[in-house]
């Protein structure tokens, strides 16, 4: 079963700082109907100005994964950790028994555009951890390259669930096979472009789509595209 998301269908959210768009139910959007999937909570396509960001804020027992699409964002935490990251790296935090942090757009000219999403942890009560895990971007071209992981592996950010992330660039023309298990669940984005989804399902800039009781998927390029693919239980 597949069920697709389109990008207009997404909540959006605006201030003088900030333009967000909510694939679930998140702060003013309310939806009994779409607040997870499987141990997905949260994927929020957020654009920063420069120079702005959150405040301090607490966060606990959920892993918060960031992917810089565009620009530089910038983190600090109650526990010391200071970075910044840009496209080719990966922001993981473990926020376990509690952490309070800061994100902001470390620029002060250009716009920062990041996904955020949050994951429910295999356990409760973990000790909070951080961490900024970077890909050769150069990988990404032709293949489905795993950026984050409940298994440690080289470049590879670690996350406290059973849940693989891939990102992807396909040229237009080009097809990938994702050998997924009909027991498990898929969460698909595409950040640019036009993907055809088993010959059936196309999906556009910032569509998404939810894929249960699917053993195995053709990712196919309408367009040049740039996506992410999340396997889940």
């Amino acid at each position: 079963m597949i069920s697709v998301q389109r990008a207009e269908e997404r909540y959006a959210a605006k201030q003088d700082w900030l333009s967000s768009n909510f694939s679930f139910s998140f702060g003013p959007y309310i939806d009994p109907d779409n607040t997870r999937f499987g141990p997905m909570r949260v994927l929020n396509d957020d654009f920063i100005a420069p120079n702005r960001g959150f405040g301090a804020h607490p966060h606990s027992d959920m892993e918060v994964v960031s992917i810089v699409l565009k620009g530089w964002l910038k983190h600090q935490d109650n526990l010391g950790h200071v970075a910044v990251t840009t496209f080719g790296e990966i922001q993981r935090m473990s926020a376990g028994t509690g952490i309070v942090h800061t994100e902001s757009n470390a620029s002060e000219t250009e716009e920062l555009n990041l996904l955020q999403m949050w994951f429910e942890p295999m356990q409760r009560g973990l000790p909070p951890t951080y961490e900024v895990s970077a890909f050769d971007v150069n990988q990404l071209d032709g293949r489905l390259l795993k950026v984050v992981s409940h298994q440690p592996a080289a470049n590879v950010a670690k996350i406290h669930q059973d849940v693989t992330i891939y990102l992807s660039r396909l040229q237009a023309g080009e097809a990938i096979p994702f050998e997924g298990n009909p027991h498990r669940k898929v969460f698909l984005f595409v950040v640019e472009g036009a993907l055809r989804v088993n010959e059936t399902t196309v999906l556009q800039t910032r569509d998404a789509a939810r894929m249960e009781g699917e053993s195995g998927l053709t990712l196919a390029a309408d367009e040049a595209s740039f996506f992410m693919l999340i396997d889940l239980p």
